[in-house]
């Protein structure tokens, strides 16, 4: 096993057919070892098709007590079949976080953004600049007034 997948007990199931459910991929997936849970991501419905039944995006992920009976299950289930396709099993990786622009809001907004990005105004040289700016507005008021 590759250093860094030891403490890795979570397994990607991609390809499942419609009418796997969670208690399908738990038969399925028992005989390698403990699940502790099963997840089926739902598939996005319109609002006019609340009524059926909800379906899964095609895949799930499956978390066992331990490293070694997800490596079990990838080792003996990958590329086999399940209800007429063939699924791929490996180790799920944590999604990748995207800052996504929303258009009601900017993206300095965002608190991961302000953590990459924002400096205190003294350390961004705000400070000194906003002073300045200030002296030389009152200097052009006062020489505003001098000249009437």
């Amino acid at each position: 096993m590759e250093e860094g997948t030891k403490t890795k007990k979570t397994v990607y199931v991609g390809g499942l057919a419609d009418d796997v459910n969670e208690d399908v991929l738990l038969e399925t997936f028992a005989p390698f070892g403990d699940v502790v849970e099963i997840q089926l991501p739902p598939a996005t419905t319109h609002p006019t098709q609340q009524n059926e039944p909800q379906k899964h995006k095609g895949f799930g992920f499956v978390t066992f007590t331990s490293p070694a009976d997800a490596q079990d299950a990838i080792d003996n289930m990958d590329l086999n079949e399940l209800k007429g396709r063939v699924i791929r099993v490996n180790l799920a990786r944590p999604m990748k976080v995207q800052i996504q622009n929303n258009s009601n809001r900017a993206i300095w907004e965002s608190e991961e953004w302000l953590k990459e990005f924002a400096k205190p105004l003294a350390q961004s040289g705000g400070a000194a600049l906003r002073a300045q700016t200030r002296e030389d507005a009152k200097g052009d008021e006062d020489d505003e007034v001098m000249e009437e």
